[in-house]
């Protein structure tokens, strides 16, 4: 688990910091990645690109990785702590959220956005 690990606390910072070619470095070519904002999921490093680039036009969020865990099948579990303002720093959301990651050779094959209500990682 420490590699995948490792790895998306690299894409959580880099995605906090905008360094959004750093970020889709992690992520396979075809990529499936859950579309928070619009709803279902974009394709690729290209549709991640398109859609952070309409995302970031609209809001500020931040996502600050709290704990990690094993999932079923492979998964990556991580709870998060999500806060999101709007370009003038007005606070809009501020929630805990569950991603789920499938990382396969080094890369991030698919990212999912689960509700958080359930049971944590560590129960």
């Amino acid at each position: 688990m420490s590699n995948a690990v490792e790895l998306l606390k690299r894409l959580y910072g880099g995605f906090n910091a905008r360094h959004m070619d750093a970020v889709l470095a992690c992520m396979h070519r075809e990529v499936v990645w859950a579309n928070g904002t619009e709803g279902g999921h974009v394709y690729g490093r290209d549709g991640v690109r398109d859609y952070w680039t309409r995302q970031w036009a609209m809001i500020d969020p931040h996502v600050e990785p709290v704990e990690f865990a094993d999932g079923p099948v492979g998964e990556l579990i991580v709870d998060v702590h999500a806060v999101v303002r709007d370009l003038n720093g007005k606070l809009l959301s501020d929630r805990m959220v569950r991603h789920v990651f499938r990382v396969e050779s080094g890369l991030v094959q698919r990212f999912d956005i689960r509700d958080s209500s359930g049971p944590t990682p560590s129960e």
